[in-house]
């Protein structure tokens, strides 16, 4: 109460009987002074620091947070609205929140992630098109492993991705694993025309049956327990094949449940078991991009069948298939 009351009567002195070249030194004056700390508190930074980005970051904040408080000074001695150290103590909190904005909205976050559970440590997430797994989460930050990028089927790069908490309340975020830790994918399988495609389907169907069998049963657990905080539900969570007519082939695509992180090994296992079993049967071929020739007859101006023309004459055309 003193203190509030000696600054007030030094204002109300400095308003009756200053004048305005004593507040032009004045305000020099203080410019001079933070200029100083400024340049004092850089060089300590840098031998202190020895990461660039990191100084870069801890040096834009100290510029924000003394040109912020540089302003409200100068506009104390020049104004003669501030009658009371509550007034501009509020006002320089008001600046200290615009001037460190970034980290008061990761330490928002922060709370964030943990009141609502989003995600935790081992968790795969992905956010501002970033994807990996939770290894660390503190006050302004958390940690990933980086998946995917360059490498197939969501595995590891070996990459550490830093992201700001604050992502979580202006992104989207994605949670692999959180409550129902499994994911749909599909494997397309595409065979000649001249296949027998329903015996294909009829063996990818088997397949997938065998090497799928308990994916099934585990992921129906999980869904009723995750239905009990969402609105999920899937007709069918046994593997289906389905079929589909492609430019060169007919197309029988496989979708099944699997778990984030072995996405890739499961279809490993189904891709070697497809080759196996495809190769014991001499009517089902696996397709890709081919180019068929047909001679055309001279005589009575008719299309060849495929099987009987090796290769396109002077008068023949080309049809890619």
């Amino acid at each position: 109460m003193r203190l509030s009351q000696m600054l007030s009567d030094i204002h109300q002195w400095w308003c009756t009987y200053a004048s305005f070249q004593g507040r032009a030194l004045a305000t020099i004056l203080l410019i001079t002074v933070f200029l100083s700390l400024r340049v004092l508190l850089l060089r300590v930074l840098h031998k202190r620091v020895t990461d660039a980005t990191l100084s870069y970051k801890w040096r834009r904040r100290m510029t924000y947070v003394f040109t912020v408080l540089l302003v409200l000074l100068i506009g104390w001695i020049w104004s003669d609205t501030f009658h009371s150290i509550a007034t501009l103590l509020g006002l320089v909190a008001a600046a200290l929140v615009v001037a460190l904005r970034d980290l008061v909205a990761n330490a928002a976050g922060w709370a964030f992630i943990h009141s609502r559970r989003l995600f935790g440590v081992g968790d795969r997430i992905e956010v501002s098109g970033h994807s990996g797994d939770v290894i660390d989460i503190r006050l302004f930050e958390f940690t990933m492993l980086e998946v995917g990028n360059w490498v197939d089927a969501d595995q590891s790069t070996g990459r550490i991705i830093h992201v700001p908490n604050g992502k979580v309340l202006t992104d989207p975020l994605i949670n692999y694993t959180k409550d129902f830790d499994f994911i749909w994918n599909e494997l397309s399988v595409v065979v000649t025309f001249e296949s027998n495609w329903q015996k294909a389907k009829s063996i990818l169907s088997s397949i997938a049956a065998s090497v799928l069998a308990d994916t099934s049963t585990t992921a129906r657990e999980q869904l009723k327990k995750a239905a009990e905080r969402y609105m999920i539900f899937f007709r069918n969570l046994t593997p289906i094949v389905y079929t589909r007519v492609r430019e060169n082939g007919v197309g029988l695509t496989m979708r099944y449940l699997t778990r984030p992180r072995e996405r890739r090994t499961t279809e490993h296992r189904l891709w070697e078991e497809i080759l196996l079993r495809f190769a014991d049967h001499d009517d089902i071929a696996l397709a890709y991009p081919t180019i068929r020739y047909y001679r055309r007859d001279e005589g009575d101006g008719r299309l060849a069948k495929p099987g009987d023309a090796h290769e396109a004459d002077d008068h023949g055309q080309k049809q890619q298939g």
